[in-house]
């Protein structure tokens, strides 16, 4: 693909790009290090919408990055209007966990697509409803041991291990795993820069 029909991912996250290979699209990863603190009385919505823009944003604005449309996004869990972000270590994932068995919580994504041909933005967010089974401590014990919760919003992957956890979903399961993939898929054919049927 040219350079400047080149389409980029401002995130370090693996599951993203492999959502898009998904639907055949191959993107260039670059990661944005951005603060991801949550602002006084910012929803967990307005939060990822934040952060998708401002991922996208700084990989078009930097110097020497190639391409014309780049991709932001941002995950949360929420629980009774609370975020969890990622686990700082296994006592937290544990902790993290323990509040969510036996019970809903929701999974916010955040998308943000940026024309860097026009200059435009196309963002949103997405929610999808969780249920978790009702966990035993051995069960928790061992899913933190297994590493997978500690870099995970929330503590859990429902693409890896951790989908033992989840009876059912009410929304998009791409949106769980860390990418709103139709609505970013729709902003790109805005922008012209897919076709997948065409």
């Amino acid at each position: 693909m040219a350079a400047s029909r080149k389409i980029v991912l401002a995130s370090a996250s693996p599951r993203r790009r492999e959502l898009l290979a998904l639907v055949g699209l191959t993107v260039e990863v670059v990661p944005a290090a951005i603060d991801e603190t949550v602002l006084p009385g910012e929803v967990p919505e307005a939060h990822v919408i934040r952060l998708s823009e401002a991922k996208a944003l700084a990989i078009a604005g930097r110097p020497g990055v190639g391409g014309r449309w780049f991709i932001g996004s941002d995950t949360v869990v929420v629980r009774d209007g609370t975020i969890l972000g990622k686990p700082v270590d296994a006592d937290e994932a544990a902790a993290m966990l323990r509040s969510l068995s036996g019970r809903a919580h929701d999974v916010v994504s955040g998308y943000a697509v940026h024309d860097r041909g026009n200059g435009r933005t196309l963002s949103g967010a997405v929610v999808t409803r969780v249920w978790f089974k009702t966990l035993t401590e051995a069960e928790i014990a061992g899913y933190v041991a297994s590493g997978e919760p500690l870099d995970k919003a929330g503590a859990y992957a429902i693409q890896g291990l951790g989908a033992f956890m989840v009876p059912r979903i009410e929304g998009s399961y791409p949106n769980v795993v860390g990418l709103p993939l139709c609505e970013v898929i729709a902003a790109l054919e805005e922008f012209g820069a897919v076709s997948l049927f065409a």
